[in-house]
């Protein structure tokens, strides 16, 4: 299966860019899972964990982040966080 683009930003620094097999997200109005082919797609982040799996079957990294937004286009997912890690 295809691989997911995925970007983690903070105003401070890039945190990862990476393709990843999925990516769950805290929206603010629940967890999405995103994985390659997703429809284009807009949340705010609420306060919580993203769960990256890097291939499938794999333990997830989790990350915390603190607000922001996340966005899934053709280009893949990107999460703009107000902090992370």
């Amino acid at each position: 299966m295809a691989e997911l683009h995925f970007e983690l930003v903070t105003p401070d620094r890039l945190v990862m860019a990476e393709d990843v097999h999925m990516v769950v997200v805290p929206g603010s109005e629940g967890e999405s899972g995103i994985m390659a082919g997703h429809a284009p797609y807009m949340t705010t982040l609420r306060n919580g964990e993203i769960a990256v799996y890097r291939s499938s079957g794999a333990a997830p990294e989790r990350i915390p982040v603190t607000g922001g937004f996340a966005e899934v286009s053709d280009k893949g997912l990107t999460i703009l966080a107000e902090s992370a890690g």
